[in-house]
């Protein structure tokens, strides 16, 4: 199987509700998200036709970009649980309220739902790597 996967960065603040430790409270990550793309016609031996690929790297940035980077990169994400108990954020500029909890695999989830919206129909999405530290991942593969 041939796998493309373009790699991007973002910052981004949230806080996790009903967590017991310091996700609690509202602090930020610099996260790396990994989007894998495959051919859903399986590949054989032969080279691929002019232009020679499978999916361009620069529409799958372009992608990721418009659908991703732009809806978490300098956010709050919080969720609508965690804005009934702490009011006070609601007028933050950058806030970003969501029904579900925050975590690296809820944003993967979201992530995958999204993207596969915009696929093109003879590409699919392979695999997602969320990291959220340098050494915390989530990951997700069809």
């Amino acid at each position: 199987m041939l796998l493309l996967t373009k790699v991007v960065q973002f910052e981004m603040a949230h806080a996790i509700e009903g967590y017991a430790g310091a996700c609690k409270n509202i602090h930020g990550h610099s996260y790396e998200l990994q989007v894998t793309v495959s051919s859903v016609e399986p590949m054989g031996h032969e080279f691929i036709p002019a232009a020679g690929f499978i999916f361009d790297f620069k529409e799958l940035k372009k992608m990721v970009l418009a659908l991703i980077t732009e809806t978490f990169d300098h956010k709050l994400v919080l969720s609508r649980n965690y804005l009934t108990k702490n009011p006070e954020l609601q007028t933050q500029e950058n806030l970003v309220v969501w029904e579900a909890e925050p975590t690296a695999e809820n944003m993967l989830i979201y992530i995958r739902l999204n993207l596969e919206k915009k696929l093109p129909k003879d590409i699919k999405l392979a695999g997602l790597k969320l990291y959220e530290t340098k050494d915390s991942f989530a990951e997700w593969k069809e």
